[in-house]
Protein backbone atom coordinates (compact mmCIF):
# COMPACT_ATOMS: atom_id res chain seq x y z
CA UNK A 1 0.00 0.00 0.00
CA UNK A 2 0.95 3.75 -0.57
CA UNK A 3 -0.12 5.33 2.24
CA UNK A 4 1.26 8.56 2.96
CA UNK A 5 4.06 8.27 -0.34
CA UNK A 6 2.74 11.24 -2.29
CA UNK A 7 5.28 11.84 -4.85
CA UNK A 8 5.11 11.35 -8.80
CA UNK A 9 6.66 8.39 -9.95
CA UNK A 10 6.37 10.00 -13.60
CA UNK A 11 5.87 6.09 -15.07
CA UNK A 12 9.63 5.58 -14.53
CA UNK A 13 11.76 3.32 -12.20
CA UNK A 14 14.21 4.72 -9.60
CA UNK A 15 17.55 5.46 -11.31
CA UNK A 16 15.69 6.61 -14.60
CA UNK A 17 13.32 8.96 -12.56
CA UNK A 18 16.80 10.47 -10.97
CA UNK A 19 18.68 10.32 -13.97
CA UNK A 20 16.12 12.38 -15.81
CA UNK A 21 14.97 14.95 -13.05
CA UNK A 22 19.01 15.31 -13.27
CA UNK A 23 19.19 16.29 -16.88
CA UNK A 24 16.15 18.46 -16.58
CA UNK A 25 17.43 20.22 -13.41
CA UNK A 26 21.05 21.16 -15.70
CA UNK A 27 19.09 21.82 -18.64
CA UNK A 28 17.40 24.07 -16.87
CA UNK A 29 20.41 25.74 -14.77
CA UNK A 30 22.21 26.43 -18.00
CA UNK A 31 19.40 27.59 -20.57
CA UNK A 32 17.37 29.22 -17.62
CA UNK A 33 14.09 28.21 -18.99
CA UNK A 34 13.06 24.66 -20.72
CA UNK A 35 9.88 22.89 -21.82
CA UNK A 36 8.28 20.36 -20.75
CA UNK A 37 5.13 18.53 -19.20
CA UNK A 38 3.18 20.04 -16.35
CA UNK A 39 3.80 17.07 -14.03
CA UNK A 40 7.67 16.66 -15.13
CA UNK A 41 7.42 20.18 -14.10
CA UNK A 42 6.30 19.94 -10.57
CA UNK A 43 8.35 17.33 -9.68
CA UNK A 44 11.75 19.05 -11.14
CA UNK A 45 10.64 22.19 -9.26
CA UNK A 46 10.93 20.26 -6.18
CA UNK A 47 14.09 18.51 -7.36
CA UNK A 48 15.57 21.43 -8.44
CA UNK A 49 14.45 24.46 -5.42
CA UNK A 50 16.61 23.12 -2.68
CA UNK A 51 19.59 22.94 -4.90
CA UNK A 52 19.43 26.83 -5.42
CA UNK A 53 19.06 26.98 -1.63
CA UNK A 54 21.72 25.34 -1.46
CA UNK A 55 24.12 27.45 -3.45
CA UNK A 56 23.66 30.29 -1.84
CA UNK A 57 26.05 29.07 0.74
CA UNK A 58 29.05 28.29 -1.50
CA UNK A 59 31.42 25.93 0.57
CA UNK A 60 33.27 23.02 -0.16
CA UNK A 61 30.49 20.96 1.29
CA UNK A 62 27.42 22.07 -0.57
CA UNK A 63 29.51 22.01 -4.19
CA UNK A 64 29.96 18.78 -3.77
CA UNK A 65 26.12 17.89 -2.30
CA UNK A 66 24.87 19.69 -5.44
CA UNK A 67 27.13 17.76 -7.76
CA UNK A 68 26.23 14.37 -6.64
CA UNK A 69 22.44 15.54 -7.76
CA UNK A 70 23.28 16.90 -10.75
CA UNK A 71 26.41 15.46 -12.11
CA UNK A 72 27.65 18.08 -14.43
CA UNK A 73 30.90 19.97 -13.71
CA UNK A 74 29.69 22.92 -15.79
CA UNK A 75 26.20 23.56 -14.55
CA UNK A 76 27.48 23.26 -10.93
CA UNK A 77 29.74 26.13 -11.45
CA UNK A 78 27.36 28.50 -13.40
CA UNK A 79 25.02 27.51 -10.41
CA UNK A 80 27.49 28.75 -7.67
CA UNK A 81 28.84 31.91 -9.70
CA UNK A 82 25.82 33.62 -11.84
CA UNK A 83 22.79 32.21 -10.74
CA UNK A 84 23.97 32.09 -6.59
CA UNK A 85 24.31 36.00 -6.92
CA UNK A 86 20.68 36.85 -8.96
CA UNK A 87 18.79 34.31 -6.02
CA UNK A 88 20.76 35.53 -2.91
CA UNK A 89 18.13 38.27 -1.85
CA UNK A 90 15.12 35.56 -2.78
CA UNK A 91 13.78 33.68 0.04
CA UNK A 92 12.25 31.11 -2.29
CA UNK A 93 10.23 30.65 -5.28
CA UNK A 94 13.15 30.37 -7.73
CA UNK A 95 11.31 28.89 -10.28
CA UNK A 96 8.08 30.06 -11.88
CA UNK A 97 5.77 27.61 -14.01
CA UNK A 98 3.77 28.58 -17.20
CA UNK A 99 0.86 26.26 -18.84
CA UNK A 100 1.19 26.28 -22.05
CA UNK A 101 -1.18 24.61 -24.50
CA UNK A 102 -1.82 21.03 -25.02
CA UNK A 103 1.04 18.77 -27.14
CA UNK A 104 -0.63 18.05 -30.32
CA UNK A 105 0.64 14.12 -30.75
CA UNK A 106 -0.65 13.19 -27.34
CA UNK A 107 -2.90 16.08 -26.02
CA UNK A 108 -0.12 16.13 -22.98
CA UNK A 109 -0.68 19.41 -20.39
CA UNK A 110 2.55 21.79 -21.21
CA UNK A 111 4.55 24.14 -19.41
CA UNK A 112 7.24 26.08 -19.16
CA UNK A 113 9.63 26.35 -15.92
CA UNK A 114 12.35 29.23 -15.70
CA UNK A 115 14.22 31.00 -13.28
CA UNK A 116 12.41 33.96 -11.59
CA UNK A 117 15.17 35.87 -11.79
CA UNK A 118 15.84 35.43 -15.43
CA UNK A 119 12.46 36.37 -17.11
CA UNK A 120 14.27 38.83 -19.75
CA UNK A 121 10.75 38.55 -22.07
CA UNK A 122 8.90 39.91 -19.53
CA UNK A 123 10.75 42.78 -18.73
CA UNK A 124 11.17 43.56 -22.80
CA UNK A 125 7.16 43.48 -22.54
CA UNK A 126 7.12 46.07 -19.83
CA UNK A 127 9.25 48.36 -21.31
CA UNK A 128 8.03 48.48 -24.94
CA UNK A 129 4.33 50.10 -24.23
CA UNK A 130 6.30 52.59 -21.97
CA UNK A 131 8.63 53.31 -25.53
CA UNK A 132 5.59 53.35 -27.12
CA UNK A 133 3.65 56.62 -28.33
CA UNK A 134 1.15 56.69 -31.41
CA UNK A 135 0.25 60.27 -32.76
CA UNK A 136 -3.44 60.07 -33.92
CA UNK A 137 -5.66 62.56 -35.84
CA UNK A 138 -8.96 63.83 -33.99
CA UNK A 139 -10.65 62.20 -31.59
CA UNK A 140 -10.71 63.36 -27.77
CA UNK A 141 -9.17 66.60 -26.13
CA UNK A 142 -7.42 64.54 -24.11
CA UNK A 143 -5.78 63.45 -27.30
CA UNK A 144 -6.06 67.15 -28.80
CA UNK A 145 -4.19 68.41 -25.91
CA UNK A 146 -1.06 66.41 -26.38
CA UNK A 147 -0.89 67.22 -30.07
CA UNK A 148 -0.95 70.80 -29.70
CA UNK A 149 2.96 70.82 -27.89
CA UNK A 150 4.06 68.84 -30.95
CA UNK A 151 2.47 70.78 -33.51
CA UNK A 152 4.11 74.20 -31.66
CA UNK A 153 7.44 72.51 -32.01
CA UNK A 154 7.09 71.02 -35.60
CA UNK A 155 5.97 74.76 -35.96
CA UNK A 156 9.17 76.45 -34.73
CA UNK A 157 11.76 74.02 -36.95
CA UNK A 158 9.96 75.49 -40.06
CA UNK A 159 10.47 78.87 -38.66
CA UNK A 160 14.43 77.83 -38.55
CA UNK A 161 14.74 77.18 -41.98
CA UNK A 162 15.66 79.71 -44.51
CA UNK A 163 13.23 80.78 -47.02
CA UNK A 164 14.17 80.24 -50.23
CA UNK A 165 12.25 82.15 -53.72
CA UNK A 166 9.77 79.73 -55.08
CA UNK A 167 10.34 78.00 -58.37
CA UNK A 168 7.75 79.20 -60.88
CA UNK A 169 5.07 76.58 -60.95
CA UNK A 170 4.60 75.36 -64.53
CA UNK A 171 1.30 76.85 -66.75
CA UNK A 172 -1.83 74.74 -65.72
CA UNK A 173 -2.82 72.67 -69.07
CA UNK A 174 -6.70 73.25 -70.61
CA UNK A 175 -7.80 69.73 -68.75
CA UNK A 176 -6.63 71.07 -65.26
CA UNK A 177 -8.46 74.23 -66.01
CA UNK A 178 -11.78 72.77 -66.87
CA UNK A 179 -11.57 70.58 -64.30
CA UNK A 180 -11.19 73.86 -61.71
CA UNK A 181 -14.05 74.95 -63.24
CA UNK A 182 -16.59 72.10 -63.02
CA UNK A 183 -16.64 71.62 -66.52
Amino acid sequence: MRHGNKNNHLGRTTAHRKAMLANMATSLILHKRITTTLAKAKVLRGYVEPLLTKSKNDTTHSRRTVFSYLQDKDATSILFREVAEKIANRPGGYTRIIKLENRLGDNAEMAIIELVDYNTVYGADAAAPAKKSTRRRGGSGAKAKTAAPVAAEEAVVVEDVKEEPAAEAPAPSENEENAEKGE
